[in-house]
């Protein structure tokens, strides 16, 4: 195989890995390191934030290919999907498991040079949230829920990453990550809901139905409220409720956006958590300067 065809080839493992859409990684990387701040009192250990950063891209793009392969079907029928490399015939399924597999290995080498035991037997059940995400779709009614215990794994593994243990806070957080996981993915299933109600594919969006808004915004709203609880409890100076309370317009502005229920507005909310997430860690770093 010749460079110009190994060049094509990369191109087309780097579309399977989403590398080209970085937003889910942004996504799976703000709870992770709201975890390794407030673990550290502002403090964290820079190996560790590198680790879990690099850890972050590998475990999202591992889960990326997964779930194109459990999709491979589904994603012809869908107008957004059904050009991706998998199901488009470009990539084989073969190459799509070994890609997915040297991903996984490299996340656990990661974990292993770490060498925080807690943390590796973490990883385990990190691993099957990763890889089972996809497959939830056929029986759950809000994956969305499943996806956002998978995405926050992070948090209770950055706790064991700085404090050799997993107290209460970690999973009081894990519960805001998977509500802020149901807002946003929420947002992301409108856009394909008729696609998804022809194949038989279960969604949130299609689950709260005619009340799906009022879902995002309740959901926005218990994130928002177990954040404050945190920070009331840790005693967070005022930058941390100014960064919550500009998450909490940005939320609002999303009502705007997908009471329409159009597509292109649904997904521009969905890309703007990236904008919640990181006003959150700012406000987060900045009450530890204060």
């Amino acid at each position: 195989m010749n460079w110009q065809a190994w060049r094509e080839r990369l191109d087309l493992y780097e579309k399977l890995m989403r590398l080209d859409k970085p937003i889910g990684t942004l996504l799976l990387l703000w709870p992770t390191f709201w975890a390794l701040w407030l673990s550290a009192d502002g403090r964290p250990d820079w190996i560790v934030v590198w680790v879990f950063a690099l850890g972050t891209l590998l475990m999202r793009s591992a889960g990326c290919v997964i779930n194109d392969y459990a999709d491979r079907d589904f994603d012809k029928h869908v107008e957004r999907t059904r050009e991706r490399p998998l199901t488009a015939g470009r990539v084989s399924t073969r190459e799509a498991l070994a890609l997915f597999a040297a991903l996984c290995l490299a996340s656990l080498a990661l974990v292993v040079a770490l060498d925080r035991p807690l943390v590796i037997w973490l990883s385990l059940p990190a691993l099957f949230l990763a890889a089972s995400y996809p497959f939830t779709k056929r029986f759950f009614a809000i994956p969305q829920a499943y996806l956002g215990i998978a995405f926050g794994f992070g948090i209770p593994m950055g706790y064991a990453a700085q404090l050799a243990t997993v107290p209460a806070e970690a999973w009081w957080m894990l519960l805001a990550n998977i509500f802020w996981a149901v807002a946003y993915d929420t947002e992301y299933a409108m856009v394909d809901r008729n696609d998804d109600l022809k194949i038989g594919i279960k969604t949130s969006a299609i689950t709260f139905g005619r009340f799906d808004v009022a879902a995002v915004m309740a959901c926005y709203a218990a994130t928002l409220g177990i954040l404050a609880a945190i920070g009331a409890q840790r005693g967070l100076a005022w930058p941390y409720y100014l960064g919550l309370a500009l998450a909490a317009g940005m939320m609002l502005r999303h009502f705007f956006w997908i009471r329409g229920r159009e597509r292109m507005p649904c997904f521009r909310a969905f890309l703007d958590n990236n904008r919640v997430g990181a006003a959150i860690f700012a406000g987060l770093v900045a009450s530890y300067w204060v």
